[in-house]
């Protein structure tokens, strides 16, 4: 989503952090929305744009952790950022081991907050984009014929259309249609192209 402001979601129970981040990060051009406790992000709509979520480690009820682990369970994807005034070698190690991106110790320097996010924004950006053209090629590649199918997985080992033609028992020409075709309904300008969705949808031959 070309151009979407991104989210800062933030989640302390503490009401003077979380206004002093709403602060700093709307300085910084972000949306913020504030939490006051895990359970309350948890029943919150998320948006589907780039973002990431900044927790704190210990809270009523839910901990920064616990809720990390609840999203992983539930397939919500954000990259994490942890804060904490009470920070351990094993409560950090945990955190990374599921998925955080960092791990900072309050009192921080706002600019390393700051350095933190952007990095944990731009890779939540190429991953969404990234889930976004995964999503594309296997809808197109729903379109594809099963006979197409198999052209495609040889096509892309280099084969000339003869070779494929030898291989699936029929003749070039009628190759050259179902390349024709294929190209077309995956959205791709060349056989390189086709290479690299291939690669991404692990595209193989059934051998025989």
């Amino acid at each position: 989503m070309r151009g979407e402001k991104p989210v800062i979601y933030v989640v302390d129970d503490d009401p003077a952090v979380l206004r002093s981040m709403d602060r700093l990060l709307r300085s910084a051009g972000y949306e913020v929305v504030t939490f006051s406790s895990a359970l309350e992000f948890l029943n919150f709509q998320h948006t589907s744009g780039p973002g990431c979520l900044i927790l704190d480690v210990r809270m009523p009820e839910l901990g920064g952790l616990e809720l990390q682990e609840r999203l992983v369970d539930r397939e919500i994807r954000f990259p994490v950022i942890f804060i904490t005034g009470h920070g351990t070698i094993p409560l950090s190690v945990r955190a990374m081991k599921a998925g955080a991106v960092d791990f900072l110790q309050k009192p921080f320097m706002e600019e390393d907050l700051l350095d933190i996010v952007a990095g944990a924004v731009a890779a939540d950006h190429r991953a969404k984009s990234e889930q976004r053209e995964m999503a594309k090629l296997r809808e197109r590649l729903k379109t594809l014929t099963p006979r197409e199918t198999e052209v495609f997985a040889l096509v892309v080992t280099g084969m000339l259309n003869k070779q494929v033609a030898f291989e699936l028992g029929t003749s070039e020409k009628t190759i050259k249609v179902h390349r024709a075709r294929i190209l077309e309904k995956m959205g791709a300008g060349s056989l390189a192209d086709l290479v690299r969705f291939a690669e991404k949808l692990n595209i193989r031959f059934p051998h025989r």
